[in-house]
């Protein structure tokens, strides 16, 4: 368990030897049952009933699809309808005691696979593990080879703007990038994050001149119209396939989106 993990639980009491409160320097002896209570602490945020599409579910980790539109997160402006309450409210129902812990986060209008820890620990181990994700995309025009590597340092605009950009100064980031299918005027791309910046997909997509279809912040004004004419409302950008090893039993889990761009 992570040192932060142990830290808490040993100054919640929640570490017991024989059913008894123990520190952990305490000696145990061969025979002694150790047990540890990943107590979860209540939400402050409300538990809802709303549609949930669950991908995979064992008693360690959940996967979802979240759809365009949807917070993953309570805010300040929208406290419920957001993952968080559906997936909270799905707990209750099921009886599982546990707390929103996710693991991949989605901006609103990205959809696809979300994965969640259901108690800290797994968080942790699932935190520092190897995940390697795949995006499917619909770019406007199309890049000039089939396949290659985005290397662009990403900064953050000046505040108090939430947006960024291809800047020198920037933090090292790499997207790999391959075309599935051409169209008029726009095709089908995977993207692979190497690196995780903020918007770093959507932002490495305009600085090609390809952006994502229907990006209303980081589209050109042709992408716009292209969106428009074709009906996209929000960005077409799905994560489409998530690979990690599980966190307890070390097993590669492939998981893969119903949706698609």
């Amino acid at each position: 368990m992570s040192s932060g993990l142990m830290n808490r639980l040993k100054w919640q009491n929640c570490i017991l030897v024989n059913g008894q409160s123990r520190r952990t320097d305490y000696a145990v002896a061969h025979g002694d049952t150790i047990t540890v209570l990943l107590q979860e602490p209540e939400a402050d945020y409300p538990a809802q009933d709303g549609p949930l599409t669950v991908l995979y579910e064992d008693e360690h980790i959940l996967a979802v699809d979240k759809p365009a539109g949807m917070l993953i997160h309570p805010s300040r402006s929208q406290f419920t309808d957001t993952l968080a309450n559906y997936v909270l409210g799905y707990y209750r129902r099921t009886g599982q005691e546990s707390a929103f812990h996710p693991i991949t986060r989605l901006d609103r209008d990205t959809f696809g696979i979300v994965l969640l820890a259901k108690n800290p620990h797994v968080h942790a181990l699932l935190q520092a593990a190897s995940l390697q994700k795949t995006y499917h995309a619909l770019v406007y025009s199309c890049p000039a080879e089939n396949t290659g590597i985005i290397d662009a340092p990403i900064a953050r605009r000046p505040l108090p703007s939430l947006l960024r950009y291809v800047n020198p100064k920037g933090k090292p980031s790499l997207t790999e990038y391959t075309l599935l299918e051409s169209y008029v005027n726009y095709s089908k791309l995977t993207l692979q994050p190497i690196t995780g910046r903020t918007h770093q997909l959507r932002v490495h997509c305009a600085h090609m001149g390809i952006p994502i279809l229907g990006d209303p912040q980081y589209g050109s004004q042709a992408s716009q119209a292209l969106s428009a004419e074709l009906g996209y409302s929000t960005q077409q950008l799905c994560a489409k396939t998530l690979e990690f090893p599980h966190p307890i039993t070390g097993q590669i889990l492939r998981l893969e989106s119903k949706m698609e761009v």
